[in-house]
């Protein structure tokens, strides 16, 4: 067994069409409406991996990563690493995988340019997370569901992982929630991206259904619901400001609470 197969769980003797993980992933074929519903929710997700964007072409523009915290970006990737092997272990996880592949490949981009860009300090704190969250935890958590257990409870557990990072990750414009009903301005939630948060978590949580998958269902039923929840509350208190300003300001990233700094701009999502 070389050291790709220990890691993915790709066996040798596995008799295969063109490739192992295209055989051992892909949905089924006469599946087809949860392969419709995957490709919708790629394409989502796709768009919340890019939301970042307009803050890092500041970031670039300006040679420095300002008051931003990198915390919310080195999350994002871990949360991408573990959907992602759990899609390759996942018989029919394929498209999962693909997609949080990708969110590997922007959320790495983004670290990098923190890398590049941050204070001393802040670049000093942002390669000890990589090397702890990014690095550390995805390995330890390979190694010891593949030492320790048997391929439906590697699975499990990886689920139960990917799923509690999401309902963090998700919980956390709780405070920014909390602040527009004090404050009766729906400014700190711009609107694109609840609405976004919304849809995906709506498109994954069907994906879920379908082909019973409670631990996507769980996590995305909970981003549903908040992404929901946002969206009522920007109908019943619009904003005072355009929320273009405030995606101006580069607070586009809906997953992880941002730094103290960060906090006293828009006690976020």
């Amino acid at each position: 067994m070389d050291l790709i197969s220990f890691f993915f769980g790709v066996s040798g003797n596995q008799k295969l069409h063109s490739c192992s993980l295209c055989k051992y992933n892909l949905p089924k074929h006469d599946d087809n409406s949860s392969l419709l519903v995957t490709f919708s929710g790629n394409v989502t997700s796709l768009m919340i991996f890019l939301s970042p964007i307009g803050t890092f072409l500041k970031v670039v523009k300006n040679k420095s990563t300002e008051k931003y915290d990198s915390l919310p970006y080195v999350c994002a990737l871990l949360s991408s690493c573990l959907w992602t092997y759990y899609g390759i272990k996942k018989p029919d996880g394929l498209l999962v995988a693909t997609v949080n592949g990708f969110g590997i490949l922007i959320e790495t981009v983004y670290v990098a340019l923190f890398l590049l860009f941050a204070p001393t300090k802040m670049k000093a704190k942002t390669m000890a997370m990589v090397a702890i969250l990014d690095v550390g935890f995805p390995v330890a958590a390979i190694l010891i569901t593949r030492l320790t257990l048997q391929e439906e409870a590697q699975i499990n557990t990886l689920g139960f992982l990917c799923a509690g990072l999401n309902i963090i990750t998700y919980g956390s414009p709780l405070a920014a929630m909390g602040r527009v009903v004090t404050t009766k301005s729906a400014e700190y939630l711009p609107f694109s991206l609840s609405f976004s948060i919304c849809i995906n978590g709506a498109i994954w949580t069907i994906y879920a259904i379908l082909v019973h998958d409670y631990f996507i269902g769980v996590s995305n039923g909970s981003g549903f619901v908040l992404g929901a929840a946002q969206l009522v509350l920007y109908y019943m208190y619009p904003s005072k400001h355009k929320v273009g300003a405030l995606e101006e300001k580069g607070q586009h990233e809906p997953l992880i609470l941002p730094s103290e700094q960060e906090v006293d701009c828009n006690n976020q999502v």
